[in-house]
C-alpha cells in the first residue's frame, strides 16, 4: 500500500510540477513565496498565504502599514510594503501607495525634521525620494502593461521638489518622457499622458525639435489638447526654431485673443520652479502689454519669477 502511494505521488509530480511552472509563466498562478517573505509575515499568515489567500494577508498588512504611517515609522513602513507587494505583485494600489509614502510622506517628514542635523536630514530626504522611485520602477517591472504605474513614475520624475534629490534635471525629464511614452502605448491609457510626455520632453536640452513635432501633432488633433501649457510650449518651441517669429501675434493666434494669451503667458512666465523653457515669452509679453495698454511699470516682467527649489537653502547649507 505504501509503495503504491509513493508511486502515485511520484507520477503526479511528473506532470504537476511542469504544469505549475507553466501556469506561473502565464501569470495564471502567483509566484512562489520566497523564504524571506514567509519569515516576515509570520507562521500563521504564511500558512494562509500558501493556502491561496495572499491578497487577504496583503490587505491586513496594508492596514498595519497605515498605522506605521501615522506613527512615522518609515523604515518599518517600507519593509511592510516590500512584503505586501511580494504577496500581491499585481495590485497597482500597493505599488503606488508604497512609493508615495517613501517619496512624498517620508521625504517631507525628513525635510522638516528639526531634530536631525542638516546633513542627516538631507541624506534621509534624498534616500526616501530615491527609494520611492526605485519602488515604483520595481512595480513597473512586475506590471509592464499598467499605464498608470508608468504615468506615476513620470509624475514623480517631473516634480520640481524631487528633482534635486535624483540625478540632474535633463536625466529626470528624459526618463519622465520615456515613462509617459510607455504609458501612452497601452490601449487603455488616458489622453493626458501624451501631453505629459510633451511637457517632459520640452524640458530636455537637445530634444526641442522632437518636442516641437509632438506639440504640433497634438495641437492638430483638436481642442482637447489645446491646454494653456501645450499652447505656451508650442509657442516657445516655435520661437526657438525660428528666432524671427513674431511671438506676440502668434500667441494671440494660438489663444484666440489678447487677454487669454496674456494671462496664459504670465502664468507660464512664473512657472520657473518647474523648469519650463521660456524662449520668446518675454517678447510676446511686451508685445501684448503694448496692445492692452499696460504701463511698463506694471509689466509682469518687472516681477522676478520664483527660483527653483534649492536644497542648500532648505537644509541650511
Amino acid at each position: 500500500m505504501a509503495a503504491g502511494l509513493l508511486a502515485a505521488g511520484a507520477l503526479r509530480m511528473t506532470w504537476e510540477i511542469p504544469l505549475t511552472h507553466l501556469l506561473r509563466g502565464q501569470e495564471l498562478l502567483p509566484p512562489r513565496l520566497d523564504t524571506g517573505t514567509r519569515e516576515r509575515i509570520g507562521q500563521t499568515s504564511s500558512a494562509v498565504a500558501l493556502g491561496g489567500l495572499r491578497t487577504l494577508v496583503a490587505t491586513f498588512l496594508n492596514l498595519r502599514a497605515h498605522t506605521r504611517f501615522t506613527e512615522q515609522r518609515w523604515g518599518e513602513l517600507a519593509l511592510l510594503f516590500d512584503t505586501i507587494t511580494d504577496l500581491a505583485p499585481r495590485t497597482r494600489y500597493y505599488w503606488e501607495t508604497g512609493s508615495w509614502h517613501q517619496a512624498y510622506n517620508a521625504a517631507s517628514h525628513h525635510l522638516n525634521d528639526s531634530k536631525l542635523p542638516p546633513l542627516r536630514r538631507r541624506e534621509a530626504w534624498r534616500s526616501s525620494i530615491r527609494a520611492g522611485r526605485a519602488f515604483l520602477e520595481r512595480g513597473i517591472r512586475n506590471n509592464p502593461d499598467d499605464w498608470r504605474l508608468h504615468a506615476a513614475l513620470g509624475f514623480l520624475l517631473t516634480d520640481p521638489n524631487k528633482i534635486p534629490a535624483l540625478r540632474d534635471a535633463d536625466d529626470c525629464f528624459a526618463a519622465a518622457a520615456e515613462a509617459y511614452r510607455r504609458a501612452a502605448e497601452q490601449p487603455d491609457a488616458l489622453g493626458y499622458v501624451r501631453r505629459s510626455m510633451l511637457y517632459a520632453l520640452a524640458r530636455v536640452d537637445g530634444r526641442q525639435d522632437e518636442a516641437l513635432a509632438l506639440a504640433r501633432a497634438l495641437h492638430a488633433e483638436g481642442a482637447r489638447n489645446h491646454t494653456p501649457t501645450l499652447l505656451c510650449l508650442l509657442l516657445v518651441l516655435e520661437s526657438r526654431a525660428d528666432p524671427r517669429l513674431d511671438t506676440g501675434r502668434r500667441a494671440i493666434e494660438l489663444f484666440g485673443g489678447e487677454r487669454r494669451a496674456y494671462d496664459a503667458l504670465c502664468n507660464h512666465w512664473r512657472r520657473t520652479r518647474e523648469r519650463f523653457p521660456v524662449d520668446g515669452v518675454a517678447a510676446a509679453l511686451r508685445s501684448i502689454e503694448a496692445r492692452l495698454g499696460i504701463p511698463e511699470s506694471e509689466s509682469i516682467l518687472k516681477s522676478p519669477p520664483p527660483a527653483p527649489f534649492d536644497p542648500d537653502q532648505a537644509f541650511g547649507n
